[in-house]
């Protein structure tokens, strides 16, 4: 496939091959997320955005597997490199009991493993003076460390604070910090303590103007400040362990606080000395134009957790917030996959070595003027940082719909929230690839309309 030429061709989604292969699929698996009828074929040519399906078609994936593959299919940027590699086995140590090394001086191989991208963690983390990196399978699991680390470190708080909206993942200990949707958590057991705050969605609002919940009653006074009140509020700040957030919330709606909210969360965690756990699973890793959604802020995070685009899960925080106490954490599978360590530092290498964060600023910037010109009426707004991008329609009817034609005219993308979907192209998308991609999804809203 010549990425330089590619377009979408479809003939019929889903075809005779991907039924046959679904209903294979679905013959022994629980159900689940699945979206799409759509099977990719890995023996196929793909490149970038550009995928092919069992049955010939060939798709533009503007999903990027929910920002997991962020530099989308067989990228030249990694695949060189891990061409080179010799795969061994086994390719996970397990139990945390091992090291590993390709016999090279630390810091200097060429195929780094989980100890070279930890390293890489804290240099990318360094301005929030983060020193640790705990590696897991999942971000569920890094959320489970951030939040088990935060009691330890509190020394015995027993509330936690999420925000309405929320997703953290699908562990119990995660669930239990969900506010998004109730079918993730209806009928689960819940960690106790867990105190709702209004998420601020107003982008442009100040305290005075938002009427998010979070500034009640058009007051500069935030519902936060009020709960921990010295005096007048319902909970001491000693008592709080930790307070989570999205710097940009995903599965919520891909919804941007104002930085009015952004900077009483800052000023009241500085304030109380509460530990901030930014959860920058979706948002992270140069997606929104920055490194850390966070960045874009004035919130310090004192935990970061990350997974998908790093390709394996990671709790990166301070040595003073770690315990210091052995197997207060451990991971069968912790800081030992080998492969997905290195497609995490290489792909943390491809962002810095190509400019991809830029390249998401200005190709995020080109979608969302284009949609915007469009002028589409079912359209209630485009936002997005970087690209990180979503798309808001005026009613969840119409957002299926359209998503179900920009399916049948080759171009993938995914829901979120209650009416909105989102775009996630690769990192080094081009102006090409933008272009053919926001053109198909205006006409599916035009067909739509």
């Amino acid at each position: 496939m010549d990425r330089d030429t590619a377009t979408p061709q479809v003939d019929s989604l889903p075809g005779d091959n991907a039924r046959e292969w679904v209903e294979y699929h679905r013959s022994n698996a629980a159900p689940s997320t699945y979206v799409y009828d759509f099977v990719w074929d890995i023996s196929s040519d793909a490149e970038g955005p550009f995928c092919t399906d069992v049955d010939g078609n060939v798709l533009l994936d503007f999903t990027s597997h929910v920002a997991a593959a962020p530099l989308g299919y067989n990228n030249p940027k990694i695949m060189d490199r891990l061409r080179e590699f010799d795969l061994v086995d086994p390719l996970k140590i397990a139990g945390q009991d091992f090291y590993v090394s390709n016999g090279e001086r630390p810091g200097e191989e060429e195929f780094p493993g989980p100890a070279g991208l930890m390293d890489r963690l804290t240099d990318i983390t360094s301005q929030y003076d983060m020193d640790t990196v705990f590696l897991s399978n999942s971000g569920a699991e890094a959320v489970e460390n951030a939040i088990k680390i935060s009691y330890d470190e509190s020394d015995g708080a027993k509330y936690g604070f999420a925000f309405e909206g929320a997703f953290h993942g699908r562990t119990l200990g995660a669930l239990s910090l969900n506010r998004s949707k109730s079918v993730y958590r209806r009928k689960f057991p819940e960690i106790s303590g867990i105190v709702d705050l209004p998420y601020c969605d107003k982008r442009t609002c100040s305290g005075g103007s938002c009427s998010c919940g979070f500034f009640p009653d058009g007051s500069d006074v935030s519902a936060l400040r009020k709960k921990l009140d010295p005096d007048k509020g319902h909970i001491h700040p000693d008592d709080v362990a930790y307070i989570i957030l999205e710097p940009i919330q995903g599965e919520g709606g891909y919804r941007i606080p104002s930085d009015a909210f952004m900077d009483e969360l800052a000023a009241v965690t500085d304030e109380y000395d509460i530990t901030l756990i930014s959860d920058e699973i979706q948002a992270g890793v140069g997606r929104t134009g920055e490194m850390w959604g966070s960045d874009h802020f004035s919130i310090e995070p004192d935990v970061i957790t990350s997974a998908k685009a790093l390709r394996v899960g990671a709790t990166i925080s301070r040595s003073d917030v770690f315990p210091e106490e052995k197997s207060r954490l451990s991971s069968t599978w912790g800081a030992g996959d080998i492969i997905a360590s290195l497609q995490g530092a290489l792909t943390l290498d491809a962002i810095h070595d190509y400019d991809l964060m830029d390249n998401a600023v200005e190709r995020g910037q080109q979608f969302k003027q284009f949609v915007r010109d469009a002028d589409l009426g079912p359209v209630t707004d485009v936002r997005g940082k970087g690209l990180m991008l979503g798309v808001e329609f005026d009613s969840k009817e119409r957002r299926n719909d359209v998503q179900e034609a920009c399916l049948q005219k080759g171009l993938l993308t995914l829901a979120c929230g209650y009416d909105v979907i989102r775009i996630l192209p690769p990192l080094d998308v081009t102006e090409r690839e933008i272009e053919i991609g926001a053109s198909l999804f205006c006409d599916a809203v035009e067909d739509v309309s």
